[in-house]
């Protein structure tokens, strides 16, 4: 069963499930929905009164989870266009060519090809096969950090995921999105802590907020910038 509230300017959907349990349970999922958890017997009305009392609660993780909703514009792959590579801008640069490469060179992403329409499978080609190498570079330091809580990964995976930047399962697999490799450091190892934090409190408490600011204090000014840069 699927309602919504009004809160504010704000309309908040939300689905229900029904159980054999005493008490009523909001979550807000990774992707923004809204999910309630409810004995037999709740009516529809107690539901959204007490989903209006946790509105800004709601909201609030909503914002939270946004940052990890990676944004892409549409790209063309033709000469003069900027890409980004850990955070700074590089113009494409196409060539034709018998042999085919992508490198960074000087301000430019070179790539050569014989076959223009080919740009596009080679530079994803080439952002994966960095991203492979330069995340699992950057997230070994803060694994070893980690080893203090007597956590670590079980393993770390690369996937493109359409609504996510990370995510971490409930057998200690962090998963990463190549997509980070466009941003700068500082982002993301904001994201690999935030997973990392997820191996010590697997939900997002205040004891989850409280571990992610010891562990970088200044998380919220990377969030902020995951959240406008890659858009």
């Amino acid at each position: 069963m699927t309602a919504s509230i009004q809160f504010g300017s704000k309309n908040i959907g939300f689905s229900i499930e029904y159980s054999d349990r005493k008490t009523l349970g909001i979550t807000v999922t990774p992707d923004m929905d809204v999910l309630v958890k409810a004995p037999m017997d709740t009516t529809l009305d107690k539901i959204k009164e007490k989903l209006e009392k946790k509105a800004p609660w709601i909201i609030k993780q909503q914002s939270f989870f946004l940052s990890f909703h990676p944004k892409t514009t549409k790209r063309k792959y033709i000469n003069g266009e900027t890409h980004l590579y850990m955070g700074r801008q590089f113009q494409l640069k196409v060539e034709e060519f018998t042999k085919e490469s992508v490198k960074l060179k000087g301000k430019y992403i070179e790539v050569k090809t014989f076959d223009r329409s080919r740009v596009e499978f080679l530079v994803n080609q080439w952002y994966l096969e960095h991203a492979k190498t330069k995340l699992y570079q950057i997230a070994e330091p803060l694994i070893e950090k980690f080893r203090k809580y007597k956590v670590e990964p079980s393993s770390i995976v690369f996937r493109n995921m359409p609504t996510r930047w990370g995510s971490c399962t409930p057998k200690g697999k962090i998963i990463l999105n190549p997509e980070l490799i466009k941003a700068p450091k500082a982002c993301i190892e904001y994201v690999i802590i935030h997973e990392l934090c997820h191996l010590v409190h697997h939900d997002h408490t205040q004891r989850f907020i409280d571990l992610q600011t010891k562990e970088m204090p200044d998380w919220e000014k990377w969030k902020m910038k995951l959240e406008t840069l890659l858009a």
